[in-house]
């Protein structure tokens, strides 16, 4: 593949010129070439544009994982238009304000998904087009809209189209767990192709299948796996959705030979009921984050593979740490020659070796590196102070060099002059042989700031006391970390991401379900 490219758009249609009919797509028992992809992709943006969708036309997308979503997806940018992948999970304002914000005119959704669309149909009012991706047994379309077969059709031949550089091609908006989502704008031109090529050569050998659960609307499904396979020539296999139980046996359905793992993948894996077969997998390299240091070791023995840590985000301004197992597990690695990074205190002086702060990096070309928030200058220009890249993640960096992911900035938890990790505070809980995940939160305490909760979710068929739990920690971490509140939950409120839901925790707060370990009993909502 060429250097030469610089749209989404060529970045599918190059290997489909090369590799024609050689499968691309795998998605449970369907096989997508490059060339019927690109096909595909041509037909839906012939189809829009002979409705008026073109250069400069949002397009959202509401769909679950599917050949269908990667076509929509690059029809968008072969008109010159831009794309919203927006989270399947989102209902009510969260789904109409993005739509809104996004200024998006036209909007690709599954049936199965309208029943989220309909009630909030009314408060889109710039929406002009309704195109609707059929499934056996979705619900009925709504009035003047059309369905993406309608497009089956049209020309197979490239649209007649001229895509500039530079310009807007894809909103990706941040998960909006402690407030309102921000959009973080892409514009044609701006993928990193040498980075990627340079990522695939050093991971990745001929006979690669790379597998992802993820979802589409995410940079990591769409960047690291789906743009990663086409830059680098592999194979990629496609699930609708994360199912812990089903993991390996749809690994192995595919043949996978590297996968990718977010938030508490790894350590809810490692939960699962052991099985015989646990290291019959083609599996090398797994491409992970934040993965627990107590579950590294045990993760790769288990299942016969190899851990890769990385830090990296789609607002991070190309920004990456690496770890390729050559650094202390538990560790994000070190950033790449020529990059320096650091953590900063809140008023940024640098931190001491070990302890906590944001972790920064120094900016080389500030035009290259700005971050752009759409219709947000102020959060925009935030992102760079005094020569310096500031990520919003927390982190502290060993004696060695070694960084280490502490926490997201907005998920701290400040507690009597104290700033506390959740993200350690979790790590700690999730070692209980009895707890299958957990989420740490702050609400607020009667002595000002913050006191510690825990949302806990046990392994199926698992019995856990509060007071048994509290003992586990004790020894564990400062007596500071210590939940004061614990809720046995049946599951986390997560996006599709896997990211949890902090917001809605803490909105929910001490119920009468709550255990109070001052009180050694039920919590009183509201009360000391």
């Amino acid at each position: 593949m060429s250097d030469t490219i610089t749209t989404f758009a060529t970045l599918l249609e190059e290997p489909a010129a090369e590799k024609g009919e050689e499968n691309f797509l795998l998605y449970y028992d369907e096989r997508v070439s490059y060339a019927e992809l690109d096909r595909r992709a041509n037909r839906i943006a012939n189809g829009m544009a002979e409705r008026g969708i073109g250069a400069g036309t949002g397009v959202a997308i509401v769909m679950g994982n599917s050949p269908n979503w990667l076509a929509t997806f690059f029809a968008t940018q072969k008109l010159g238009a831009y794309a919203v992948p927006i989270n399947i999970a989102l209902r009510g304002e969260g789904l109409s304000y993005i739509i809104n914000h996004s200024e998006a005119e036209a909007l690709a959704i599954d049936d199965d998904l309208l029943e989220a669309f309909l009630p909030i149909q009314k408060d889109t009012e710039r929406l002009r087009h309704i195109i609707v991706n059929p499934s056996e047994g979705g619900a009925e379309s709504p009035a003047g809209a059309i369905s993406i077969t309608d497009f089956d059709s049209a020309s197979t031949e490239r649209p007649e189209a001229t895509v500039e550089p530079g310009k807007q091609a894809l909103l990706l908006y941040t998960s909006g767990t402690t407030g309102l989502p921000k959009a973080v704008v892409i514009r044609s031109g701006g993928f990193n192709i040498g980075g990627t090529r340079t990522m695939g050569s050093l991971a990745y050998k001929p006979g690669e299948v790379l597998y992802t659960c993820l979802p589409l609307f995410h940079a990591n499904a769409l960047f690291l796996t789906v743009m990663q396979g086409l830059v680098s020539g592999y194979p990629v296999a496609l699930s609708r959705r994360f199912s812990a139980s089903r993991f390996w046996d749809q690994i192995r359905s595919y043949d996978a030979s590297t996968f990718n793992a977010l938030g508490a993948m790894i350590p809810i894996l490692l939960k699962q009921p052991p099985r015989d077969n646990d290291r019959d997998n083609r599996v090398n390299v797994v491409f992970s984050a934040a993965t627990p240091a107590w579950a590294w070791a045990q993760f790769e023995e288990r299942f016969g593979v190899n851990i890769w840590e990385g830090y990296g985000a789609v607002d991070g301004g190309g920004f990456m740490l690496f770890n390729f197992g050559n650094c202390p597990k538990g560790s994000m690695g070190m950033p790449p020659p020529g990059t320096v990074a650091s953590v900063f205190r809140e008023d940024g002086n640098e931190c001491d070796p070990d302890e906590v702060g944001e972790l920064v990096f120094k900016v080389d070309d500030e035009k290259a590196r700005r971050v752009t928030y759409l219709k947000n200058k102020k959060a925009s220009d935030s992102k760079i102070r005094n020569g310096w890249f500031y990520t919003g993640d927390l982190a502290s960096r060993d004696a060695e060099g070694y960084f280490y992911f502490a926490d997201r900035k907005t998920d701290s938890i400040r507690r009597r002059g104290e700033n506390i990790s959740s993200f350690e505070i979790e790590k700690t809980i999730n070692q209980h042989e009895a707890v299958l995940e957990s989420a740490a939160f702050g609400v607020p305490s009667p002595l000002s700031e913050d006191d510690v909760m825990v949302a806990v979710v046990l392994k199926p068929g698992e019995t856990l006391a509060a007071e048994d739990l509290i003992a586990h920690c004790d020894g564990k971490m400062a007596r500071f970390m210590v939940p004061r509140y614990i809720d046995f939950l049946d599951e986390i409120p997560k996006t599709e991401t896997h990211r949890v839901q902090k917001s809605a925790l803490k909105k929910t707060g001490v119920t009468t379900s709550t255990w109070d370990r001052e009180v050694g009993g039920p919590a009183t909502p509201g009360g000391e």
